[in-house]
């Protein structure tokens, strides 16, 4: 059956192979379309395909791994139970001034397991934003995302939950910074932040204290050094700087980026992400921010978005020339960004 490219549906199987106008091939007989393809069949201006009838389609199997909005879901009771676990943890570690970790073993790790067949990250570190106290919220994100962000750099598995955990007790040291200063709503004096500045200290004495490696202390006392010596508490360059504070380090201000509070309004992901792009090139390491832009980018895949013309569409690819202007699929036709600059993402909705 021949059908014109703007009336596929997802889920149609081809019946031939197709090239584009110069001969070059460009999906292969049998191919089961998704937007993303669809999308491609647009790029290369083909404009009819042979489709096989809908009876003759059999059902896919379902892919394995792929986490649907109840799977999510599911996470979210452990995850709230992280959360007092986590309270639990900074108490503790304030009174004792070590951490107790029978209590991260019953808290983070359960929820690490959970995870790590999650694909749509994008949506899972949106969906552990609530109304709880944004320090141990933050931490168990953070966790999470190093662990992520150390799997896809090819980090094994057991030094991929190291590096999670210690992204996880990161801020272990504001346990010791003052409440007043710690949940202000607005800008800190400078003496505010001086203090402030003390939790990278008192996390790095407070897990040393601890049964933990020293590259575990050593991430709670460099999670904020930059790349460019701006950071704190040294001013350490890159060079100087442990791997998994690097790590860390994107992730706690990936996931600081994302958070809405009282002195920080919502933003787009896309351009929290393209901020991430900025700093690479002189605060955060380019490698790592670089894998993990690589792999958040395709979470976006599929999710509706508000344009500037006050139109709204469906991203269906993205662009491998420019990351954060993807082709959108609108009400009756497809709009590539990377092409028409008249029109920027105000906001996505997930």
């Amino acid at each position: 059956m021949r059908v014109h490219v703007m009336d596929l549906g997802i889920g149609d199987r081809l019946k031939n192979d197709t090239f584009n106008s110069y001969g070059l091939h460009v999906l292969s007989r049998g191919t089961i379309l998704s937007s993303q393809e669809i999308s491609k069949l647009l790029l290369h201006q083909v404009e009819y395909v042979d489709i096989e009838p809908k009876e003759h389609i059999e059902p896919e199997t379902p892919l394995l791994n792929t986490y649907s909005v109840d799977s999510l879901q599911a996470i979210k009771p452990l995850f709230d139970h992280s959360i007092l676990g986590t309270s639990t943890l900074f108490e503790e570690a304030l009174e004792n001034g070590y951490i107790n970790d029978e209590i991260v073993q019953d808290t983070f790790i359960p929820l690490t397991n959970e995870i790590k067949e999650q694909r749509d990250v994008v949506n899972l570190l949106l969906m552990l934003n609530g109304k709880n106290d944004y320090t141990l919220q933050h931490s168990i994100q953070v966790g999470l995302l190093s662990y992520f962000i150390a799997t896809w750099m090819g980090y094994a598995e057991d030094e991929a939950q190291l590096i999670g955990k210690a992204g996880y007790l990161h801020d272990i040291g504001k346990c010791r910074i003052d409440d007043a200063i710690l949940n202000k709503p607005g800008r800190l004096t400078d003496y505010e932040f001086r203090m402030m500045t003390q939790h990278t200290i008192h996390g790095y004495e407070i897990i040393r204290n601890s049964i933990y490696p020293y590259s575990i202390a050593i991430v709670a006392l460099q999670h904020h050094e930059r790349m460019d010596g701006s950071g704190y508490p040294y001013h350490l360059l890159g060079s100087n700087i442990h791997p998994y504070s690097k790590i860390v380090g994107v992730a706690d201000v990936y996931c600081a980026m994302i958070t809405e509070r009282v002195y920080q309004q919502k933003r787009d992901l896309l351009s929290v992400l393209k901020e991430l792009h900025e700093m690479s090139f002189t605060k955060l390491d380019p490698t790592i921010t670089h894998i993990f832009i690589s792999h958040m980018i395709p979470n976006f895949i599929g999710k509706s978005v508000l344009l500037n013309s006050g139109q709204t569409g469906k991203i269906v690819m993205t662009n491998n020339s420019d990351y954060f202007r993807p082709l959108i699929h609108l009400e009756d036709h497809f709009v590539d960004l990377s092409m028409d600059h008249s029109l920027e993402i105000i906001e996505i909705y997930m």
